[in-house]
């Protein structure tokens, strides 16, 4: 087994899964032992280590590389955390090599990247090119959630110049990406026997005209103006929940809302005009027993532009190992880049993999791509450099 393939093996191997909001006991869940395993991989290719506290149990890895002549410092940012296995069809932490492949919960997203950023930044400290940018290696966490790691990251005083953020990208440059906000409408009600349920207030029902309402809305926003090319922004309701028997009419409903934030729009915006579509649409009545929850992702668009005068140096770089140039593309999907991008660093997303395998229950990635990535990540911190 090469380099890249044992160090990707070793990476899915160990489990870090995001309770994504869930309990958390048992060994799989959080980065920790990632976070350990890259600590001490760090020191033993003699680079020091910070661990930036994010939460209780979650640290940024934070390694650097400092170039003997350095015009620019270049970002490396890629999460430790994976989804849940939930419903996977293979082993999800016993790594397979097949045809090519490597199967496992997180080779595609995104340990693949991760092991292929890993290698790159090893072979710097190794080689010391004369021509290399400086390279911070950031490892965050909680990424799948809530975006905690890249935010506190971001608030940090980095000093880089540009942010290349690892996703599976199929070796393509991402210079634009959606957004997220994601909160929690909850109904209230009185509970009472379900033989009379006239004496009480049902909240599911209350839900369902809430529920037709956001219909209503999202329908109105896919018509709404696009971006050139990210597309209309969006509105999905994900999850609902309510009552605790079928003989008790409920006293609780709740569900959960994903709207989608293209560039132009706030985040934090986003809740309130769906309440004032809401008061509109809904009978007084109804609106008082309504609440709007908190946000608990509030994950800015990644906006493009700023890295433009970056594109041609990584072209450059990612033509020399793959001989053919790569398409510059937006994607729906929200990265680490959207807080670090906010906090004004251009950011472009980058890495090897297929969105489409990403969080699968048979994950897996292409093997020749982790390693045309090591290689092309290695090359962009030398044309950075110039």
């Amino acid at each position: 087994m090469d380099a890249v393939t044992r160090l990707l093996s070793d990476l899915v191997a160990i489990p870090s899964v995001n309770p994504m909001g869930r309990g958390s006991t048992g060994p799989e869940f959080l980065e920790g032992r990632v976070s350990d395993y890259l600590e001490i991989y760090f020191r033993g290719i003699g680079v020091a280590v910070e661990r930036q506290v994010v939460s209780p149990g979650r640290d940024n890895i934070i390694a650097r590389y400092d170039a003997p002549r350095s015009r620019r410092t270049i970002l490396f940012d890629v999460h430790q955390d994976t989804v849940p296995a939930d419903g996977m069809t293979i082993a999800p932490f016993v790594p397979e090599q097949k045809e090519g492949r490597l199967y496992g919960r997180g080779s595609c997203d995104i340990k693949g990247g991760m092991a292929a950023m890993l290698t790159a930044f090893a072979r710097l400290v190794r080689e010391r090119p004369s021509d290399s940018a400086s390279v911070i290696l950031a490892c965050t966490v909680d990424e799948e959630f809530t975006h905690t790691g890249s935010s506190r990251l971001a608030d940090g005083n980095h000093g880089a110049d540009l942010a290349i953020v690892a996703e599976p990208t199929l070796l393509n440059i991402v210079d634009r990406h959606k957004g997220a906000v994601r909160w929690k409408i909850r109904t209230q009600g009185v509970a009472c026997h379900s033989s009379t349920p006239n004496l009480g207030e049902n909240a599911i029902y209350t839900m369902a005209r809430v529920v037709s309402a956001l219909q209503e809305y999202a329908e109105g926003l896919a018509r709404s103006k696009p971006d050139p090319v990210l597309g209309p922004p969006s509105l999905s309701v994900g999850r609902i929940e309510g009552g605790v028997s079928v003989n008790v009419v409920p006293d609780w409903c709740l569900i959960e809302i994903d709207r989608r934030v293209i560039p132009g729009e706030r985040a934090a915006d986003c809740p309130g005009r769906v309440l004032a579509f809401l008061r509109e649409h809904l009978d007084e009545s109804t609106m008082k027993r309504v609440e709007f929850l908190p946000p608990w992702v509030n994950m800015p668009p990644l906006v493009a532009g700023k890295a433009e005068p970056f594109l041609p140096m990584l072209r450059t770089a990612i033509e020399r190992v793959g001989g053919r140039s790569p398409e510059v593309i937006g994607v729906p999907y929200g990265t680490d880049a959207g807080p670090l991008g906010e906090a004004g660093l251009p950011c472009v997303v980058f890495g090897p993999g297929d969105i489409a395998q990403a969080h699968t229950k048979d994950e897996w990635i292409e093997l020749d791509q982790v390693h045309q990535a090591a290689e092309m990540y290695f090359e962009m911190a030398r044309e950075l450099g110039q």
